[in-house]
């Protein structure tokens, strides 16, 4: 079963409506994602990550993410 990269953007927009979110990757299991939102002001990378993480929780139990690198950072 495999994941479009428009389909983990569609996720994660889902729990960051205003983020800027690129997803990139090909295979349709393996992908990279950077996500750019001002509620990860101040908050560590590892809950910003776990955050995102959150989003995609459904594609990853149902096998059709393998894996997802992550970029989060808050804006400049």
């Amino acid at each position: 079963m495999a994941i479009l990269a428009s389909e983990i953007e569609t996720l994660i927009r889902a729990g960051f409506p205003d983020a800027k979110i690129t997803v990139l990757g090909d295979d349709g299991a393996h992908f990279s994602a950077e996500v750019i939102d001002e509620s990860f002001r101040g908050v560590s990378r590892v809950q910003q990550q776990r955050a995102v993480n959150a989003t995609v929780k459904s594609a990853i139990d149902s096998g059709a993410l393998h894996a997802l690198a992550l970029t989060t950072k808050a804006p400049e």
